[in-house]
């Protein structure tokens, strides 16, 4: 099964560079099924319903989701009636919304799981990870061997140390959350393919994907500003997946893909 993950959707300008790079990523990256990351799509934090259902159209499978995953009313009001967004998986029972879901592609069954992390995270509270995990993927195993972890997370020793945990358990376990592409994909022994973090799609010449002033000023006076996104140099980020019959990986490749800025954008 071929898989690509497309790293985190930041705003706007994330959401055009998706629609634009799409054409481009099924032409040399074919895949059997879509997984995005889409935690910041919407003002730069958060993913509004609009948007999912926006994004799930253009053909992506799935919509992970992080530590902003209830910052948009409309979604957290609706999260149980859209089977294709995924919460982080570790948090409160009571939390609307799902966890992980294994999904029909072709002939074949796909499992998807997002976990959250516990360092750097102020505003959401999760359960261990490592205590999550392990019994689900035991559960998972049962239905499918293909099984993919997106671990939205902010300190690479936590990320460092899933992979570890996991190797040989599922299929792979790809970082997402810091914004900022890693050179550290490779496949375990034991199968499992890892990379700390896809990246982010939208603008890379920027802090995150926001623009770069706006986030000066944040650094500055103490008030948060996420609402401006940039637009410099468009790119979808991500990475391509080849997995066996026997749920191990057979390779991962890391992508990025320019996409030129729309004219009102450039001056």
């Amino acid at each position: 099964m071929k898989i690509f993950y497309i790293a985190e959707i930041v705003g706007k300008s994330g959401i055009y560079t998706v629609k634009n790079a799409l054409p481009e990523v099924k032409r040399r990256f074919p895949y059997d099924f879509a997984i995005a990351c889409a935690d910041s799509a919407t003002g730069g934090g958060g993913l509004g319903r609009n948007h999912a259902a926006y994004l799930h159209k253009m053909g992506i499978n799935v919509l992970t989701t992080g530590d902003y995953c209830f910052y948009k009313k409309d979604l957290y009001e609706n999260i149980e009636k859209l089977s294709y967004v995924l919460r982080p998986n570790n948090l409160n029972p009571d939390a609307p919304g799902i966890g992980y879901k294994i999904y029909k592609t072709g002939t074949e069954k796909i499992a998807v799981v997002v976990l959250l992390g516990q360092n750097g995270f102020s505003r959401i509270h999760s359960s261990s990870p490592f205590i999550n995990l392990p019994p689900l993927l035991e559960k998972l195993r049962q239905e499918t061997p293909y099984i993919i972890v997106d671990f939205h997370a902010q300190a690479s020793a936590e990320k460092k140390t899933l992979f570890y945990t996991s190797s040989g358990r599922c299929s792979a376990i790809i970082g997402s959350h810091t914004r900022v592409q890693t050179a550290d994909e490779c496949i375990f022994p034991e199968g499992t393919a890892v990379i700390s973090d896809a990246g982010r799609t939208g603008s890379l010449e920027s802090v995150g994907g926001c623009d770069t002033n706006s986030r000066i000023e944040e650094y500055l006076n103490g008030i948060p500003n996420w609402t401006k996104e940039a637009w410099e140099k468009l790119s979808l980020q991500g990475v391509y997946l080849d997995i066996g019959k026997d749920g191990k990986a057979c390779s991962i490749e890391r992508v990025t893909i320019p996409v030129d800025s729309p004219d009102l954008c450039k001056d």
